[in-house]
């Protein structure tokens, strides 16, 4: 069994104080670990009990509306809600801390989704980071299913609405057709599987974000990240998620001009991949001639003493 997990057991909370031993001079007390307690477990569900605390990013502008329905559907184990603000003009901030009195706020400089997203990712002290929107589309509950799947050895937990088990209510069919256009390909230029791209209900481990790098300030972060823990040779899960209809408000995501971003990423994408193979390919043969033009070097050293006698006889 890993040791991020066990079956869970009443009592366990990996947030514990201190733990106090015994010596020959009196008691020693020990500090935990900053960011992770692997000795002690918090239950998450009837049978699963985890080490990690989780994170929990939610990137949101002038959602005061449909934050009560986020936040009664988070699970009361999660370590942190980490909510970005992107300058809202409603009483987004104010709802999110009456509902989550810890909740940590954090202003976004920026504008757009990706911004607002790694803004979040760079604040959170958890060392798995789950990302869930604003919007009330996302079940809460669902959270245990993605921390199962990174527990059990997935290094990235992606949500997907047409995996055996998942479902939407909120897609129109000009975005369901650009979706399946745009994963399918994606899975032929980077060998990937998907069943759904353009989703942005996912989990990961907080290590991750080093071998992804995200650069990007729209909604086409997901396409990125999918993207890229592909490239990075990631271990990925995809886990079956119903999307519900945003409750309140309308979305700011255009169906037209966001795919086109989505495409410019993936072929941006694609030809960085391909001009690193050239590289590396370049590198090799620089290699190799390097070692061929080292060869023929000793060879002509030989030769260069014999010339230099051969001059010298002119000369007598």
């Amino acid at each position: 069994m890993s040791s991020f997990l066990r079956p869970a057991e009443a009592g366990d909370d990996p947030l514990a104080a201190p733990t106090t031993t015994p010596t020959t001079t009196g008691t020693a007390t020990t500090d935990p670990p900053l960011g992770r307690i692997p000795t002690q477990y918090r239950p998450v569900s009837s049978y699963l009990a985890i080490a990690p605390p989780v994170s929990v990013v939610i990137p949101a502008m002038n959602e005061a509306e449909n934050l009560p329905y986020v936040f009664k559907t988070l699970p009361e184990w999660i370590h942190e809600v980490v909510l970005v603000d992107g300058n809202s003009t409603d009483d987004t901030v104010r709802v999110a801390k009456e509902l989550w009195p810890d909740v940590r706020i954090v202003r976004q400089r920026g504008k757009g989704k990706g911004d607002a997203l790694i803004t979040g990712f760079a604040a959170c002290t958890g060392e798995i980071i789950v990302m869930v929107d604003a919007d009330g589309s996302a079940d809460g509950s669902e959270i245990v299913s993605y921390v199962s799947a990174l527990v059990s050895g997935a290094d990235f937990a992606k949500g997907s609405r047409f995996a055996n088990g998942g479902g939407t209510d909120d897609m129109t069919p000009v975005r369901r057709l650009g979706n399946r256009v745009l994963t399918a390909l994606v899975n032929a230029k980077f060998g990937a599987r998907y069943t759904d791209l353009c989703y942005g209900y996912n989990a990961f481990w907080k290590r991750c974000l080093d071998e992804i790098a995200l650069d990007c300030a729209g909604f086409e972060v997901e396409t990125l990240m999918n993207i890229r823990v592909v490239k990075a040779g990631l271990r990925v899960q995809e886990i079956p998620s119903h999307e519900f209809d945003r409750i309140h408000g309308t979305s700011n995501l255009r169906a037209v001009r966001d795919g086109l971003r989505v495409l410019r990423v993936i072929l941006r994408e694609r030809g960085s991949r391909r001009e690193r193979r050239r590289a590396t390919a370049r590198g090799a043969l620089g290699a190799r001639g390097a070692l061929r033009g080292g060869q023929a070097l000793g060879g002509g050293q030989a030769l260069g003493g014999g010339g230099q006698a051969l001059s010298a006889r002119p000369g007598r």
